[in-house]
């Protein structure tokens, strides 16, 4: 390692690796696309081998005429629509069909009919009327939203209003798109929004924190710089891939990778400067502390760095398209993060020497002592040190151990009562254009009006779709059942439009699409069919979640399990115990659970949300294990090294003091940068930010100063398990050790 510190930050070579990146970022940067302008947003999450996209695509085949992805035109006004407002939606579909949208697929013949043939689709109270208009599979989010933002205009021009802007609550005439189509819109809109106030709100927070704690302005500009070089380098190069058709990226996945790169490469480049910072005052020449510093802490970082990439690709492993989406631009940006953490920011270091800390420069006691007598004043006494937290838990282990475990169980125990939604409207702001539509529908109408299931059934001559109408018709938990369509290439199969008297998009209405298909399969038997298993298809948002919660739940049980299984692995190469590996491991995936119950706690009973969104556990728990282990790592890889040269309890006492303050301050930049996520007026990046903060403080705060020192007391010798520990009996003298 002293070798690697002179080739990145020697006299000369210093400038050379500054040199380097500035070429590397400048070069990429000129030859790739930013990851930003290769963004997909309706990219699919369903393999093709899921049953609502095998039901799609037989409705494509089938029924192209209510193929496409609807926009629901929700045309409101209170105290009810008038006979003229009637005649413009008629006037307005009557330009679609003359002059279609882009990527405009299909829209229902209203312009050709008379105002009064509107009155018997209104609402009870007249008031609302709701139309749809179709668009292609293809079209992407942007797409559909010029395509609507063109359609408003034509409504404007039409009515000479602008029924888009007007209050749902006022007199006025007022017209929200909701749907399929309003919800990708909305949804694509709220991370169009929030990356630049994300970004912003992200940097400043880590500098805040950074000038706070080290009260330097140079000092708190290194990290930033270097995470800046490492996302200058990231960007292209996802860019790159995703240009390429090798990876696709999402708007939330590069919203995520920025918090992710500012708050994990924060922390490895704040391991390397405490212990610069530590060195500094032993060591007069700053280069030789320096190469130092680096040797001490570059096995950790290099560790912490690798165990989160490993863990961010497994999700690689995921069949559901957003998991899987995620695995490269996270991984490869931690990657870059951890390499420039390990040559930028020691040739930064190495560039500003001590100048780096100023105005609080950390000096030797000689050079103290020169510098008051030069400024004719007494030479300052030497700090004696205290016990802190280490000796606390030194002296008191099953005291800690006992009350942290039982604390962090109280919390875990929450994780349990935890409830879930695949609602994607649940995450929008109540005053976002599609919620409103779709409240609008559910109060006026029936909320399955919003989505309806497409069910379709290939009889195969045995039953008519009339007597299949009867048998849906029956279903308690149907509200409207359409005339049986019959199929234009196969005349046997038929089709029927469900509107489910429940939410589409909540688990209730998920939970009605396998007892929808077994029904059907039933009545085809019963009819004389022998095998019914692969002759009824439901297509539709509700099938969609429903087989997006069955794929996300399948990938959680597959991906949790590999992630600590690697983790696993990775420390017991590291650190060549079993046992330590086996408690930091433990006490990692304890303060997961915790941190689900605390975030439970928060966003139920403080916030009142009835339920959480059903990705969450498995994006919390891939981030809070990788990101735990980090700090578990720099510690007792600390107290490893310590141990070789004093008793084992005073190797853990001044491990664990001498890596607080870095690992606290590491660990509330962290959560802070998860935290700005809940800032933001997307649900699911709120909740994802509370439960990842939370977990990030609780190792912060509780786990790493307390429960995992305090164990490895307990275990004493047994914790280096099957290697061997030779126990010194005689402590060091105080400060013996800081040159090691």
């Amino acid at each position: 390692m002293s070798g690697y510190g002179k080739w990145v930050a020697g006299r000369t070579t210093k400038w050379i690796t500054l040199l380097i990146w500035i070429v590397l970022v400048g070069v990429l940067t000129a030859l790739w696309p930013s990851v930003n302008s290769q963004v997909l947003n309706n990219a699919q999450n369903l393999p093709e081998t899921s049953q609502s996209v095998r039901a799609a695509v037989i409705a494509e085949q089938e029924f192209p005429s209510g193929s496409g992805v609807p926009a629901l035109l929700v045309w409101h006004r209170e105290g009810g629509l008038s006979e003229e407002d009637l005649v413009h939606i008629i006037a307005v579909y009557g330009k679609l069909e003359q002059q279609p949208l882009p990527h405009q697929n299909y829209v229902p013949p209203l312009g050709q009919l008379p105002p009064q043939a509107l009155q018997a689709s209104l609402s009870e109270d007249r008031s609302t009327l709701v139309t749809p208009v179709l668009f292609d599979k293809t079209a992407d989010s942007d797409q559909l939203g010029e395509a609507i933002t063109e359609m408003k205009s034509i409504i404007s021009t039409e009515t000479g209003s602008d029924p888009a802007a007007a209050k749902v609550d006022s007199s006025d005439l007022s017209m929200r798109v909701s749907g399929p189509v309003g919800i990708s819109i909305d949804a694509t809109g709220l991370f169009k929004d929030a990356d630049v106030s994300l970004l912003i709100a992200t940097v400043v927070l880590v500098l805040v924190f950074l000038l706070l704690i080290y009260r330097s302005p140079i000092l708190a500009l290194i990290p930033l710089v270097a995470v800046g070089f490492a996302y200058g380098v990231t960007s292209p190069l996802l860019g790159l891939m995703a240009r390429e058709g090798w990876i696709t990226v999402d708007s939330q996945a590069v919203s995520i990778m920025t918090v992710l790169l500012f708050g994990a490469g924060t922390d490895y480049c704040l391991f390397l400067i405490s212990r610069f910072r530590q060195m500094l005052k032993v060591e007069e020449n700053k280069g030789r502390a320096l190469l130092s510093a680096i040797t001490h802490s570059s096995g950790a970082i290099a560790m912490s760095g690798f165990t989160v990439v490993l863990a961010l690709f497994a999700l690689l492993l995921a069949k559901y398209g957003a998991y899987h989406r995620f695995a490269v631009p996270f991984s490869v940006s931690i990657l870059i993060m951890g390499i420039a953490s390990l040559t930028l920011v020691p040739a930064l270091l190495a560039i500003f020497g001590r100048t780096s800390f100023f105005p609080f420069v950390p000096r030797t006691p000689q050079m103290e002592e020169e510098r008051a007598k030069a400024k004719g004043k007494p030479a300052p006494k030497p700090k004696t040190r205290k016990k802190g937290i280490g000796g606390l838990v030194v002296s008191r282990p099953w005291t800690i151990v006992a009350v942290t475990i039982i604390g962090l169980g109280i919390l875990a125990s929450f994780s349990s009562g935890i409830k879930f939604t695949y609602d994607i409207l649940s995450s929008f702001p109540e005053d976002m254009e599609s919620r409103e539509g779709f409240d609008l529908i559910g109060t006026q109408f029936s909320p399955g009006e919003l989505a309806p299931a497409k069910l379709i059934i290939d009889t195969q001559g045995k039953v008519s779709g009339e007597d299949f109408k009867a048998v849906l018709g029956g279903i308690s938990y149907i509200s409207t059942v359409s005339d049986p369509q019959q199929g234009a290439v196969n005349k046997d199969i038929v089709g029927f439009d469900i509107e489910f008297k429940s939410n589409p998009y909540s688990l209730e209405a998920m939970s009605h699409i396998p007892a929808l298909q077994e029904t059907a399969e039933q009545a085809l038997v019963e009819s004389g069919l022998d095998h019914a298993e692969d002759s009824v298809w439901i297509s539709g948002q509700t099938a969609t979640q429903y087989d997006t919660k069955e794929l996300g739940e399948r990938d959680t049980d597959l991906i949790i399990p590999v992630v600590i299984g690697m983790i696993t692995l990775l420390l017991l190469i590291y650190l060549r115990s079993v046992t330590a590996t086996v408690y930091l491991v433990a006490t990692v995936i304890l303060s997961f659970f915790s941190a689900l119950g605390l975030g439970w706690i928060i966003i139920h009973y403080v916030l009142g949300a009835d339920a959480i969104q059903g990705s969450i556990p498995l994006y919390s728990f891939v981030f809070l294990v990788a990101l735990g282990e980090d700090y578990n790592i720099f510690m007792i890889s600390n107290i490893w090294k310590k141990r070789k040269r004093m008793p084992l309890k005073q190797a853990i006492a001044e491990g664990v003091n001498e890596t607080g303050s870095v690992i606290t301050s590491a660990g509330l930049i962290l959560a802070g940068t998860f935290a700005v996520l809940a800032s933001l007026p997307i649900q699911v990046l709120v909740q994802f930010g509370i439960i990842t903060a939370i977990g990030v403080l609780l190792d912060t705060f509780i786990v790493r100063p307390f429960l995992v020192p305090a164990i490895t007391v307990l275990f004493g010798r047994l914790a280096f398990w099957p290697g061997k520990h030779q126990e010194l009996e005689k402590p060091l003298p105080a400060g013996a050790d800081e040159h090691y």
